[in-house]
């Protein structure tokens, strides 16, 4: 939808599509909805779900097994990000590294985007 031809509207780096496509195996869904919603201190948060089926409007990115389905709502937000798996002493996570994010809070668990764009939502 809001994609350029022959780029994907995210990418996996080999962490994150490893861990994706575990998942998916240990739990038999067929990918992982990513989004955006109002929330947190900063005002928006990402969100991930397994998922079943397709929405005909999702974005979809495949990549060494794993699939990752970008909810229409969320596109415009997500264009250009970096999904990664990181692993440290302390927790193990998703980590999205998002261009169009101006501001994140501290706990890393909201963002901001550009005016411009959650005016559209």
């Amino acid at each position: 939808m809001f994609g350029i031809p022959g780029k994907n509207a995210v990418t996996l780096t080999d962490k994150a599509s490893t861990q994706i496509a575990k998942l998916m195996a240990d739990k038999g869904h067929s990918g992982l909805r990513i989004g955006v919603k109002k929330g947190g201190c900063a005002g928006m948060e990402y969100t991930m779900e397994y998922v079943e089926t397709t929405d005909p409007l999702d974005e979809v990115v495949e990549q060494d097994g794993a699939r990752v389905m970008i909810a229409p709502m969320a596109q415009m937000f997500l264009f250009g990000t970096e999904i990664d798996y990181e692993i440290s002493l302390l927790e193990a996570g998703f980590k999205f590294r998002n261009p169009n994010v101006s501001e994140a809070c501290g706990c890393g668990e909201s963002i901001k985007f550009d005016d411009v764009l959650t005016a559209k939502l």
